[in-house]
């Protein structure tokens, strides 16, 4: 996993520019993702009326390992589709492939509302998708010996 410590630059604007979008998609969607979740404000702040930093601070190492993953994935993938349309792509296939069958699963068998899968499969979608864009943007190569 060289090639991790070769594109690391790439792969941290990738875990940014994800992690930003999730700022963004739940500020929107906030609410209703608490509300289908079944969670308060109380909640969610807990006793001392400030919410953890922990789920950001998993919620960033989690997508910077994404973002690791996904560029490996983009190196690999044949560009005969052109480069832009693999960058778009291979994410989507991820995450049809991987994210989005686990986490419907999961959804089904807590008896979830679908309006929560939504939401959150729709932010990962989102945070791969952009991810590989920022990823690309910022140049990702093979490992070099």
């Amino acid at each position: 996993m060289i090639y991790i410590i070769q594109n690391i630059v790439a792969i941290l604007a990738g875990t940014v520019a994800g992690f930003s979008f999730g700022a963004l998609w739940y500020s929107v969607l906030g609410k209703p993702w608490m509300a289908a979740a079944g969670l308060t404000e109380e909640m969610i702040k807990g006793p001392s009326g400030k919410a953890s930093p922990m789920p950001f601070i998993i919620a960033f190492g989690a997508e910077f390992w994404m973002a690791s993953i996904l560029a490996g994935a983009l190196i690999l993938a044949p560009v005969d589709a052109g480069v832009w349309a693999i960058t778009i792509i291979t994410p989507i296939i991820l995450w049809i492939g991987f994210v989005m069958p686990a986490m419907l699963v999961n959804n089904r068998y807590e008896m979830r509302p679908l309006s929560l899968f939504a939401i959150n499969a729709g932010h990962w979608l989102g945070v791969l998708v952009i991810q590989a864009v920022a990823i690309r943007l910022v140049g990702v190569s093979p490992p070099t010996s």
